[in-house]
């Protein structure tokens, strides 16, 4: 993982990564977390080991347990010996007032688009023709940018399709899952009705077509044909 986001395909140690050996569009996932998901006010330019396997999540679009981001990093925040904010404010705030917990000395904040040309610039990304680079971040005009020569070889249009075809691919996988569980199940109702079939059979008498009362022993039922052997009663 640190080989792909350091580009060092030759690294044999793991070790932490700096945002500038980053690719733009892993510079821009990086930027992401340590703004909303492990949000802090230093060691913004190092990714540390946990860092680096967000990163490398998201950019692969797999799923996080942010809740438990959250709970461990507020954990580690409130047991030092400094004082930090505490961060995921409007998250917590929404979880307060859902029940009903009354709240003090609110701050205000502006919600900007904080992912803007100046954001998408300082990650890697170049501005495309047309475009001027003086807008700032947080702007709320729709920005496009282009991968430049030291850009990822795929863009982030290609790794929404890559993820959307990958989607497809599993839910056609999951359908063939189903209809083979269903025809393992007729197979085993077949089978297990053969066995009871079997087994009726197996355990039943052998019927008696002799001349001779059903009261009394014969050996009939147990004997060769009819015309090649003589009856014993007793």
């Amino acid at each position: 993982m640190t080989q792909r986001l350091s580009k060092q395909p030759g690294l044999k140690t793991p070790r932490s990564v700096k945002k500038g050996e980053m690719t733009p569009c892993h510079r821009l996932l990086f930027w992401f977390i340590i703004k909303n998901t492990i949000p802090r006010g230093q060691g913004r330019n190092l990714a540390d080991a946990m860092d680096q396997c967000l990163t490398d999540l998201m950019d692969r679009g797999e799923q996080i347990n942010l809740p438990a981001i959250m709970i461990s990093h507020i954990s580690r925040i409130v047991n030092t010996a400094r004082e930090h904010n505490l961060g995921y404010g409007f998250l917590l705030t929404a979880v307060f007032e859902h029940f009903g917990i009354s709240l003090q000395k609110k701050v205000g904040v502006q919600v900007t688009y904080e992912i803007g040309s100046s954001t998408l610039i300082s990650c890697g990304f170049k501005i495309a023709k047309g475009e001027t680079a003086g807008s700032n971040q947080g702007s709320r005009t729709p920005f496009t940018p282009v991968l430049g020569s030291s850009s990822s070889d795929t863009s982030l249009d290609t790794l929404l399709q890559d993820q959307n075809r990958l989607k497809d691919e599993i839910s056609d996988v999951k359908a063939a899952l189903v209809e083979e569980k269903v025809l393992n199940a007729k197979r085993h109702e077949d089978l297990l009705s053969a066995i009871t079939a079997l087994t009726a059979q197996l355990s039943s008498p052998p019927s008696c077509s002799c001349f001779l009362p059903c009261s009394i022993p014969c050996f009939y039922a147990y004997s060769p044909p009819y015309s090649q052997q003589l009856f014993f009663t007793i």
